[in-house]
């Protein structure tokens, strides 16, 4: 039996609503993937220590804030610092399309949830994009 996927949730930065990342937590619990919740206002430094500390497969960001740009590369240059460039990184909350795009082009974060996104598709999305050994 493969072990589960396991996932940090993380939100960063000053932005006190949590309700969405906690949603997505359930959700992803109730799929089986092993989820660890850091609560509220992580600066990227705590979340990579979580994510090297937990060993996970997976990092969850959720931004409602506007700080996107600031806190994603940072969180992507600190994962490639420590040699932790195989963790899949998706980020979710409120982001423009363009930056969006942006985050996921240059700065290598796997996939963008925007609001309205299901429940699924985020699930369906980590489960294809993380490869597990047979």
């Amino acid at each position: 039996m493969a072990k589960p996927i396991r996932v940090l949730v993380a939100k960063p930065g000053l932005d006190g609503h949590d309700r969405g990342a906690k949603i997505i937590a359930r959700a992803l619990r109730d799929a089986g993937m092993e989820v660890i919740y850091t609560g509220l206002r992580q600066t990227p430094e705590m979340i990579v220590h979580a994510a090297l500390e937990e060993d996970v497969q997976v990092i969850g960001l959720s931004i409602l804030s506007g700080a996107h740009n600031a806190i994603v590369p940072r969180v992507m240059e600190l994962l490639r610092q420590r040699g932790m460039s195989d963790v899949l990184v998706i980020v979710g909350g409120i982001i423009p399309d363009e930056d969006a795009e942006e985050l996921k082009k240059r700065h290598g974060v796997a996939a963008v949830f925007q609001p309205g996104a299901s429940l699924d598709s985020i699930v369906e999305f980590i489960r294809t994009a993380v490869q597990q050994p047979a």
